[in-house]
């Protein structure tokens, strides 16, 4: 093994920890850099993101705007993104031959449609610029003597480090931070983010499948709410709008564990006041003809129908026979019906939890550690998350290439 002088050593064979690697060896070819993966798998993660095509980013290039759709680390990221942001990600993988290509909800892939494009390309620059990966190698202990990092591997290899740079995820469990806890770092315990909402046997899941592109939801008792597509499933709710609120009510949730109320608002145009004042338009409009045919707000015919049925409305009822019982019923379940919310289930594969090392501790600008010289964090292990669209893995691009330059230039 040639000496190449100061050793990186970056915990994590994810995006993180490549992008890490290949911009360290890429910035400092004096500079040695070995990735330790606990797995044998590299870059899993990256696989089967965006259904197996790898969500790269989003396509959101005003920082001010970017920042909004990550629930925790906002002012964090503000200084991040100075640094490198969604242009830089897209000129990265561009200088490679990668060109990404921007889907109508924002979220960009690349042209190939397939995450082995990405993984190709990790590989192929690591392997370019020399950096060295042990597979199999799971850190469980790192100590720091004079200026020399200690690496305590499981099977009781030991290794050494100038550098560290830990990217190896969130933790599901405060436990499982205790190796960096023993160097004087602080955590915010983890709880899970980005998870859908489950409603055991209510009677809307016999309608999974159906969507609703726009609706409001919020949690009874708090200011917490979002707006966007719904998803009906066999469980309870999903789609964008659950997802997005899950992040963003992830620690409020998490002490109601997972039981709780929600109202939807199915017509985000109108609340039950206004709705009241336009119905009588309505049903003057519809007068003669049965309810059940004419459905006024594009909704789903099945779920229309559901609505009805809630409300004690015979399909074959006709707007002007409808009373006024009944009307107000249908009008309060179509702006504020309720919904008691018990468990949650993980959203696909993209397992991600809020929590992790304190941003107080962390330099916003070089990601290198406030507690401990030459430590570096990025991606996930840090207090930071985003909503799903390719925001988790901007952060991860940005905050190693931030650490990879701090690191080659402290060289």
């Amino acid at each position: 093994m040639e000496n190449k002088g100061k050793t990186l050593i970056v915990v994590g064979g994810g995006a993180a920890g490549f992008f890490c690697a290949v911009n360290a060896a890429i910035s400092n070819a004096a500079l040695r850099v070995v990735i330790v993966e606990k797995s044998g798998k590299l870059l899993s993660k990256v696989k089967v993101s965006g259904g197996g095509r790898c969500n790269v980013t989003h396509h959101c290039f005003e920082i001010e705007e970017l920042i909004k759709k990550y629930p925790r680390g906002q002012n964090f990221l503000k200084k991040a993104f100075h640094h490198f942001n969604t242009t830089d990600t897209i000129q990265w993988f561009a200088e490679r031959s990668i060109t990404l290509k921007t889907e109508a909800d924002g979220r960009m892939f690349p042209e190939s449609n397939t995450s082995q494009t990405i993984i190709n390309c990790l590989l192929r620059e690591a392997n370019n610029f020399g950096v060295e990966i042990m597979m199999n190698a799971d850190v469980k202990e790192l100590s720091k003597k004079t200026d020399v990092f200690h690496l305590q591997l499981a099977d009781g290899r030991h290794l050494q480090a100038d550098f560290v740079c830990i990217a190896c995820g969130g933790f599901p469990k405060p436990e499982h931070f205790s190796w960096l806890q023993q160097l004087g770092h602080a955590i915010e315990p983890p709880v899970p983010s980005l998870f859908t909402f489950n409603m055991p046997g209510n009677p809307i899941t016999a309608l999974m499948g159906v969507s609703v592109e726009e609706a409001i939801i919020k949690i009874t008792g708090t200011k917490l709410s979002q707006q966007g597509p719904v998803l009906i499933t066999h469980w309870g709710l999903s789609g964008p709008a659950i997802l997005k609120l899950s992040a963003y009510a992830a620690r409020e949730l998490a002490q109601m564990q997972y039981q709780f109320s929600i109202l939807i608002n199915w017509l985000p145009l109108y609340n039950e006041q206004t709705l009241k004042e336009a119905w009588q338009g309505l049903r003057n409009q519809f007068a003669a003809q049965a309810i059940g045919n004419k459905n006024p707000f594009n909704l789903p015919a099945c779920l229309w129908q559901y609505f009805l049925q809630q409300a004690d409305i015979n399909t074959e009822t006709r707007w002007a026979a409808v009373t006024a019982k009944q009307q107000n019923k249908l009008i309060q379940i179509l702006t504020a019906q309720p919904f008691e919310v018990k468990g949650k289930t993980t959203f696909k594969e993209e397992f991600v939890t809020c929590g992790g090392i304190k941003l107080s501790e962390i330099n916003a600008s070089t990601m290198q550690s406030r507690v401990v010289p030459n430590l570096f964090f990025a991606g996930e292990i840090m207090d930071v998350d985003g909503i799903t669209g390719g925001f988790n893995f901007q952060h991860a691009w940005t905050s190693s290439w931030i650490a990879a330059k701090a690191i080659a230039e402290a060289c």
